[in-house]
């Protein structure tokens, strides 16, 4: 009986370990079956063209880079005069704003100027009779025949005439400067090109309104024939950057397409970075360098601002 009992305890635990072994088994055979085998990426990725390089990612901007251009102040748009891919010249008119309250404003200067020059008419006029009667009570030899009252009366009747016509000159003054501070500013409302350049985003129309916002510009403006590379190297490679670098573009998505890169400047302030290729490995809580190189756009490719680049920077390795 106790033989009995020990076979069958231990063919239980037996069958016990012979099922999970199978299970596990039979698991591995099914994610075998459902997962795919590896194979090639769909774009091979860029081979370095240095021994000792720095590897970057890059956003193609317009030569001197972009222009964000601005409205002076929030207010619906009445007109825009450009389109995208519009090439505009240095103070060429790009849109306008509203500027019925000023037009307003300034038909109501027009109409107290044109009273400042009725008042400065009468003020002579009065001016006229009153130097007139103080003309002829001096002209009197006999002293008895005029008191000094009124002579100073009148005396003091020609100063107070000649500080109101001074001061109605005064206001006339006042009004021509308001009108032309008024027309400065609806000359203000219409935003004009800073330099030359080809409109490469617009994002207001006539009818909306335009906030001042630097988040959400007007358009952006820039110089397309022209174009250059704004790479952010990570702050732990800073250090092998130097300025003169040679370097090599490879288009995101297509490394055959490269072209060689001109060394511009290094701007010397690390900040948090923000352009992202959205692939899952990226860090996106580091800060980076920013390198900007020049490039001569190809003539038989087709290149547009804001693209991504990969970039390989000629850099020594850390001692």
């Amino acid at each position: 009986m106790n033989f009995m009992s020990k076979t069958v305890r231990y063919g239980s635990i037996l069958a016990a370990i012979f099922g999970v072994v199978m299970i596990v088994r039979v698991s591995n055979l099914q994610a075998e079956r459902a997962m795919p085998p590896p194979g090639d990426p769909p774009v091979m990725p860029p081979q370095k063209p240095y021994v000792h390089a720095v590897a970057a990612t890059g956003i193609l901007e317009a030569l001197s880079e972009n222009v964000a251009i601005g409205v002076p102040l929030p207010g619906l748009v009445t007109e825009v005069f450009v389109k995208v891919n519009d090439a505009v010249k240095n103070g060429q008119p790009l849109l306008k704003l509203d500027d019925r309250d000023l037009i307003a404003e300034q038909l109501s200067t027009q109409a107290q100027q044109e009273i400042s020059r009725a008042q400065i008419t009468v003020s002579e006029a009065q001016l006229g009779k009153l130097e007139g009667q103080l003309a002829r009570l001096t002209a009197v030899s006999d002293t008895r025949a005029v008191s000094r009252d009124d002579l100073e009366n009148r005396k003091q009747d020609v100063t107070v005439s000649q500080a109101q016509v001074a001061a109605a000159k005064a206001q006339l003054v006042s009004s021509e400067t308001s009108l032309k501070r008024i027309a400065m500013l609806i000359e203000r409302l219409t935003v004009r090109a800073p330099r030359d350049g080809t409109i490469i985003q617009l994002n207001v129309r006539a009818g909306e309104y335009a906030a001042t916002s630097p988040k959400t510009p007007a358009m952006i403006l820039g110089e397309t024939n022209k174009l250059q590379v704004r790479a952010d190297i990570d702050e732990q490679n800073a250090t092998r950057i130097r300025e003169g670098q040679k370097a090599y573009g490879y288009l995101k998505g297509d490394p055959t397409i490269t072209f060689p890169l001109e060394f511009i400047r290094v701007e010397p302030y690390v900040i948090p970075k923000v352009s992202l290729t959205g692939s899952s490995t990226e860090r996106v809580d580091t800060r980076v360098l920013q390198v900007i190189y020049s490039l001569v756009r190809p003539a038989d490719l087709p290149l547009y601002v804001g693209q991504q680049v990969d970039v390989f920077i000629e850099a020594p390795e850390r001692k």
